[in-house]
């Protein structure tokens, strides 16, 4: 894969991890902003680089290779798990709760068994 592609694909898969988490925009950039309120600091800074590195590789003739291909990949990876970290607590606390409303069922019909034996 080109370092074009990867940087086009790896920052479309990270715009469309902001988008699930209520970014908007037409950018990386421009998600980013729109949720940088709700995103951890050193987050954001991944996404900017990840979305500086991918407008420069577009956009300006002379850049044809990333610099620091194993550091751009890293930010990516790492950037893209710490979105779906963010995303999963929504699903995860409905699963808590469905869990923790069938323990309470039980309980409460062990204590109706009981009392009724």
């Amino acid at each position: 894969m080109s370092d074009v592609e990867l940087a086009v694909t790896r920052a479309k898969a990270l715009e469309a991890l902001l988008a699930q988490a209520g970014a908007a925009g037409k950018g990386l950039h421009e998600k980013v902003t729109s949720a940088e309120g709700r995103l951890p600091p050193p987050l954001v800074k991944k996404l900017r680089f990840v979305a500086t590195v991918r407008n420069k590789i577009v956009h300006e003739a002379d850049y044809q290779r990333i610099d620091d291909r194993a550091g751009f990949v890293r930010a990516c990876d790492e950037a893209e798990a710490e979105l779906r970290a963010l995303l999963a607590p929504a699903g995860g606390s409905l699963r808590r709760w469905v869990l923790v409303l069938a323990a309470v069922a039980v309980v409460l019909l062990a204590v109706l068994v009981w009392r009724l034996v």
